[in-house]
């Protein structure tokens, strides 16, 4: 799996105006302005998470809500990325028979897939429990990815991810982590024997839907793959107040759209 030839065998610039929200439980909230994006005009405001409509976010967690939209915000804010359209949110403390893969429209504040996702064979059976940035562990990484380019290989239509989480995740391209569909990701096999089949380490979809959720997130989106380490919540730089403090404690500066 050390080269794109290698794919997972079985594993988000639209034009607005970013600004960024400080919400946190418990603490006061401040604002932090970020940059235009390309010229849509789209007249930015400020809301924290809680601003998004729950009902309409299907079983999404809060809390691992917040901290995607933090990640995203700091992301921007630092210059990593300009203007994301989707944000993804993987939350990897659900099991694979749970859908735990939401894709999330930052523009318009609205929730456009709710799926299945497999987790790498190397993470687990049916809830993933280990984690990894290195070659040949057949495991899943966490932390913030860029989505970049599609092709098709040996599991079809594939989108390439670019890890931005240093440690965490930056080897991914070298992984050859990409999001692709797969005949193991459906009700079905959650049915016949209890979760979903797991990948190399990719985050693998249902083959009826990747087409069209990888065209919707590819180029420059994001991708917020989450399990509660404590390395990475104490060290993430997309995590925290996003001034070169990181870590996931204190106030929580969360991206936001017009």
């Amino acid at each position: 799996m050390k080269s794109m030839g290698k794919l997972c065998a079985g594993f988000l610039r639209p034009a607005l105006i970013l600004t960024a929200a400080v919400v946190a439980a418990a603490v006061p909230t401040a604002a932090l302005e970020g940059r235009p994006g390309e010229a849509k005009g789209v007249h930015a405001s400020s809301a924290s998470a809680a601003g998004w409509e729950k009902s309409r976010l299907g079983s999404i967690d809060q809390r691992v809500l917040s901290l995607a939209l933090n990640a995203a915000g700091c992301a921007v804010q630092s210059g990593k990325v300009t203007s994301p359209g989707t944000l993804t949110v993987i939350d990897y403390t659900k099991p694979s028979t749970q859908k735990r893969l939401w894709v999330l429209d930052l523009r318009t504040h609205t929730l456009l897939f709710e799926e299945l996702v497999a987790h790498g064979q190397g993470s687990g059976n049916n809830i993933p429990t280990l984690f990894s940035n290195e070659n040949e562990t057949h495991r899943s990484s966490i932390g913030l990815f860029e989505t970049r380019d599609t092709y098709v290989g040996k599991n079809g239509y594939s989108l390439r991810l670019e890890g931005l989480d240093v440690g965490f995740n930056d080897h991914a391209m070298e992984r050859a982590i990409v999001m692709h569909g797969a005949r193991y990701v459906s009700d079905t096999i959650v049915r016949a024997q209890g979760r979903l089949g797991r990948s190399w380490g990719c985050p693998a979809v249902r083959e009826t839907v990747a087409h069209d959720l990888i065209d919707t997130v590819k180029g420059s989106g994001l991708v917020f793959a989450y399990y509660p380490d404590p390395k990475w919540l104490a060290s993430s730089q997309f995590l925290g107040n996003c001034d070169g403090n990181p870590g996931a404690t204190g106030v929580t500066p969360v991206v936001t759209t017009g």
